[in-house]
C-alpha cells in the first residue's frame, strides 16, 4: 500500500517531459504573425458563412410556418 515505487516512477516521467519540452521549436515573429492573420481571416469568413446560412434558414422557417 505505502510502496515508494509509485513516487519514484513519477520522477522519470517529469524528467522526460522536461527533456521533450526543450525540443520544441517556436516559430519566429513573422511566421507567427502570418499564421495569426490566417486564423483570424478564416474565422471571419466562416463566421460570415454561418451567419448567412442562419439568416436563410430563419427566413425559410418563417416562410414555412406562415403558410
Amino acid at each position: 500500500m505505502g510502496d515508494s515505487t509509485e513516487k519514484t516512477a513519477k520522477t522519470p516521467f517529469f524528467k522526460g517531459v522536461k527533456k521533450e519540452f526543450k525540443k520544441i521549436t517556436w516559430p519566429d515573429k513573422k511566421s507567427m504573425f502570418k499564421q495569426a492573420v490566417a486564423v483570424v481571416g478564416i474565422s471571419v469568413v466562416v463566421g460570415v458563412i454561418i451567419a448567412v446560412i442562419d439568416l436563410v434558414a430563419q427566413y425559410g422557417v418563417n416562410f414555412l410556418t406562415s403558410l
